[in-house]
């Protein structure tokens, strides 16, 4: 992910040789230095491919999570829909027994 944009590894860092000139730096400050930036670098490195392991992971986690809801949401859609058939059946069959005993109290029992 980050590789197009990296262009030194910390090994490149190490073996890097610089010219000594006359007026140049101390070598021991520039090695110290470098040594530095490659521990930082390295860090780096180990932070990036742990972030981006835990964004695969959470990628892969909001996959399932989002399947699951899918399954529930068919689930109760299935649910409400035998539910509200067995209602209609249910009120059907009350209206059924109140013309029953309508018809036994007022006497209109066929």
């Amino acid at each position: 992910m980050y590789n197009d944009k990296i262009y030194l590894t910390p090994q490149e860092i190490l073996d890097k040789e610089f010219k000594i000139d006359a007026r140049g730096y101390r070598p021991q400050e520039v090695d110290k230095y470098l040594d530095m930036v490659i521990r930082d670098y390295t860090e780096f490195i180990n932070i990036i491919k742990r972030n981006e392991k835990e964004i695969k992971d959470l990628t892969e986690d909001n996959s399932k999570l989002k399947a699951e809801i899918r399954n529930l949401r068919e689930q109760l859609v299935a649910s409400e829909a035998s539910s509200s058939a067995t209602t209609t059946v249910s009120n059907v069959d009350l209206l059924k027994r109140i013309s029953q005993l309508e018809k036994v109290v007022f006497g209109k029992y066929e």
